[in-house]
């Protein structure tokens, strides 16, 4: 059931405020490491409810009058093909479909670094493509001993060899289409540069997760893990803040890591490094905006459950997810969950049990579960998409929301002339004969008007639904997981 955990409102006050603080702590020049989605960050808004997906953009847009964007990319990924998994495209059309996103929202792109850069056929083409579209584009180079000797790191051979990035604003905004992209290289070399020109600059980071002040085994900390199983990132208690101010705080691996060389880095640059801790890099301020923990809590655990659910999934398809499941089933015994502790999972597959066919449960946002079981008319994804809008719109459960007459042309015209071997209809079939139906039945147009009340519901399959239910299901808004298992009787 679907509760409000995290005041947006005072996040983006706070997040906007913190950023103006430390732009002002270094003398008016920030180069900020973002980290994390801009645009549509759906994990954040899962496990802190109320979080919106674009929160972060909203607060960019507070400071768009000093803040200008830079994209990075590395010249591997190009060469590699390298694709979000979330939006399945390469990180190289990413890059345009973020700067584009960026400009219609109002908020300055200055240009595109490219980092690893090495001259292959694909990188030229992409370096030619940002040309032809007007937009300004860098190189940086791998340098040999790179992150540990510091000595020709901080130097004309390492970053001095790196173009110099010409920035008009105050407020620098490093991001990239994903992880590994190079946007703490890319802050680095600049403040080098900048020194060197006598200009007075600093660097910060922006990451949501995991969240510093709240404890390590926090459930949303303890989610961020989860969904970052495939990089093997660890949280971990920060042992320089700890040492530094006796306070614990949380932070990540590879930051802690890493912390070593930024601070040699720091020291060899301006004599001095304005950090004890990899903390106090970050400027996050999300854990402040927590209004009620017991509801962010159940949200994380959530997420947990559902990781692990899509990691036995693609499992299932690939067959090279074993290390991820393990972490992830870990993860689960350190926060004391078990699958059926996702009440519509326990649903869909005691009737699934009961009934020995495909079954799908989905919890409304009062709590209420819906079922539906597969028929010879449905699929039980949209047997219990069709029951869950009845029981949102008040309607008998005994009226027929489609009539078997409406359903069988239908499925003779997949049949017979589309080429299907499974007549069943999938839910945007559904959605599409409902509407149909709404012209004349107020039934119909009443339940469709339930649609929107979909969103942030949990919903299980005892069984792999189709691409096309999945998609449709993510469309509504639904939080769904499905069991790895197929539906053996199905074809497609």
């Amino acid at each position: 059931m679907f509760k409000t955990g995290f005041d947006n409102d005072k996040y983006l006050q706070m997040q906007s405020s913190r950023i103006r603080e430390r732009i002002n702590e270094f003398g008016g020049k920030l180069y900020l490491e973002f980290g994390g989605k801009l645009f549509d960050d759906y994990h954040a808004s899962r496990v802190l409810p109320g979080f919106e997906p674009d929160s972060k953009l909203q607060m960019l847009l507070q400071l768009k009058d000093k803040a200008e964007i830079v994209v990075v990319i590395s010249a591997d990924d190009i060469e590699k093909n390298k694709v979000r998994g979330d939006l399945g495209i390469t990180y190289d059309i990413d890059v345009f479909r973020l700067i584009d996103a960026f400009k219609s929202r109002g908020l300055m792109v200055g240009s595109v670094v490219l980092t690893k850069y090495v001259s292959t056929p694909k990188v030229t083409a992409f370096e030619q493509h940002l040309a032809s579209a007007g937009l300004k584009s860098y190189r940086h180079y791998l340098i040999d001993g790179y992150p540990a000797n510091i000595a020709k790191i901080v130097s004309d051979e390492g970053y001095g060899k790196n173009d110099y990035i010409e920035t008009s604003r105050e407020l620098v905004v490093i991001t990239a289409p994903g992880p590994g992209s190079g946007k703490m290289a890319t802050c680095l070399s600049q403040l080098y540069h900048e020194n060197k020109r006598g200009i007075k600059a600093g660097y910060a980071k922006f990451e949501t997760f995991p969240i510093w002040n709240i404890s390590l085994n926090h459930p949303v900390n303890i989610a961020y893990e989860a969904a970052t199983a495939d990089l093997n990132d660890v949280n971990m208690i920060d042992p320089w803040h700890l040492e530094a101010y006796g306070e614990t705080t949380v932070n990540y691996n590879r930051d802690v890591e890493i912390f070593p060389v930024l601070k040699a880095t720091f020291d060899k640059i301006y004599g001095k490094c304005p950090y004890k801790s990899p903390t106090d890099m970050g400027v996050n301020m999300a854990g402040n905006c927590i209004v009620d923990d017991t509801a962010v809590r159940e949200a994380a655990k959530q997420e947990i459950i559902r990781r692990y659910y899509i990691a036995c999934c693609e499992n299932l398809r690939t067959g090279n997810k074993n290390d991820e499941i393990y972490k992830l089933e870990l993860l689960m015994n350190n926060a004391g969950l078990a699958t059926n502790d996702r009440l519509c999972t326990a649903k869909a597959e005691e009737l699934a049990i009961s009934t020995g066919e495909p079954a799908a449960a989905i919890e409304l946002p009062d709590g209420r579960l819906v079922t539906g079981k597969t028929s010879d008319l449905l699929g039980c994804a949209s047997a219990m998409l069709l029951n869950a809008l009845k029981q949102l719109g008040g309607i008998d459960d005994n009226i027929l929301l489609l009539l078997p007459e409406v359903i069988k042309p239908i499925q003779e015209l997949k049949v017979n002339h589309l080429g299907n071997n499974n007549p069943r209809l999938h839910t945007d079939e559904i959605l599409i004969a409902l509407s149909v139906s709404a012209v004349t039945d107020g039934n119909a147009q009443k339940a469709l008007e339930q649609l929107s009340k979909l969103k942030n519901c949990e919903m299980h399959s005892s069984v792999l639904l189709s691409g096309v239910d999945e998609n449709v299901l993510k469309k509504l808004g639904i939080r769904l997981t499905c069991s790895a298992v197929t539906d053996k009787k199905k074809i497609y």
